[in-house]
């Protein structure tokens, strides 16, 4: 986890919002799929891909967000392979509540200040 100097960054806003402030919401935009299929998706990538230039702390986040949602797929594919032999209803279980939780911390630590590295995650996106 890197903590990055906000000083550095008070003149930006990105969408007319303080930094960390976007940063976390760019975390929780994840949540969006309750809502509208494909916004938990869609959302975060199009809130990186909008500011990543002009920003390396919301580039850091929005590279750290798509990794793992990359990897969170990889790994339901993988549980759904594996629910014909029992052990992937519990790993996708396992994989929801994981989710939620790296989610969630992840919004804390990007209102912090910080860039929160996703456990479990492939480094796919550098």
């Amino acid at each position: 986890m890197e903590k990055y100097n906000i000083d550095n960054y008070n003149d930006f806003r990105p969408w007319g919002m303080d930094l960390n402030s976007f940063c976390m919401l760019m975390h929780l935009s994840q949540f969006a799929g309750v809502l509208f299929p494909g916004a938990g998706f869609a959302l975060p990538i199009i809130m990186w891909a909008t500011n990543k230039d002009k920003n390396d702390l919301i580039d850091q986040h929005g590279k750290n967000i798509l990794n793992w949602m990359i990897s969170a797929m990889i790994y339901a594919f993988g549980g759904l392979i594996l629910t014909f032999v029992v052990i992937g209803i519990p790993l996708l279980i396992a994989l929801g509540i994981c989710s939620f939780i790296f989610t969630i911390m992840g919004a804390i630590k990007a209102n912090e200040g910080t860039v929160y590295q996703y456990p479990l995650t492939l480094n796919i996106i550098n």
